[in-house]
């Protein structure tokens, strides 16, 4: 779910780390625990290995030791600001196929992409690039889900207005879910690139938010961590 989802989109990306969104139940918390035995991975942070973290939306980190992943760095998270419950991830995953023929579930595109819209520069970009391959690789031939993913969430003016003089009457119907989408129309790009800034600093905030007592409980099991025994 995280840069190694992005290289396989082929919004590349280096990354040092693999980010998973796993089921926190204790059956599968279980088969975690025994492959990062295996990995030799050991908690570098808090908070520590616990599913009530998980389930409240912080992310546990894991550094490997093993030989062949060594210094490998491995993000674990159950919850994300936005984006839906695990079950229905698993029902949209995508299912990359190597050419060994190892399988890698991977998000969802659309699902990937809400939980990359973070408080953090570098995220932002990366957005942008993952709908924009999608687009510029189907455009021709894009049936009614992906359109309407793209009128939800092109982060170009000039490509939301081509598109949305493609599309009759549907990029008005999308209004309600993107207001911005009024602006959609040829003249209008200026404006238009304005919204789209306008739309990303209020996410930004709303990640803001949505960490502020997660990070002020990661602190607290910091400073209890640092506390002589």
């Amino acid at each position: 779910m995280g840069g190694q989802a992005c290289v396989l989109y082929g919004a590349a990306e280096f990354s040092r780390d693999t980010d998973l969104a796993i089921l926190s139940n204790s059956e599968n918390l279980s088969r975690l625990g025994r492959a990062l035995i295996e990995l030799k991975a050991d908690v570098i942070a808090v908070p520590p290995f616990e599913a009530r973290y998980l389930r409240k939306g912080h992310a546990i980190h894991f550094r490997c030791r093993v030989p062949e992943a060594a210094g490998m760095r491995i993000d674990v998270m159950t919850r994300m600001r936005g984006v839906d419950s695990f079950a229905k991830l698993w029902k949209r995953r995508t299912t990359m196929v190597f050419e060994d023929g190892a399988k890698c579930e991977v998000m969802s595109l659309p699902d990937l992409v809400l939980a990359k819209k973070t408080q953090r520069d570098k995220d932002w970009p990366m957005v942008r690039r993952l709908i924009e391959v999608n687009y510029f690789a189907n455009s021709s031939q894009g049936n009614a889900g992906q359109i309407r993913f793209w009128l939800l969430e092109l982060r170009t003016a000039e490509l939301l207005v081509e598109l949305a003089e493609k599309q009759g009457r549907l990029p008005r119907s999308l209004i309600r879910k993107r207001p911005l989408l009024e602006l959609a129309q040829p003249g209008n790009e200026t404006e238009l690139s304005e919204a789209l800034l306008v739309e990303e600093r209020l996410e930004r905030e709303a990640d803001r938010q949505y960490w502020l007592p997660l990070r002020a409980e990661l602190e607290k099991l910091r400073r209890a961590r640092l506390l002589p025994k």
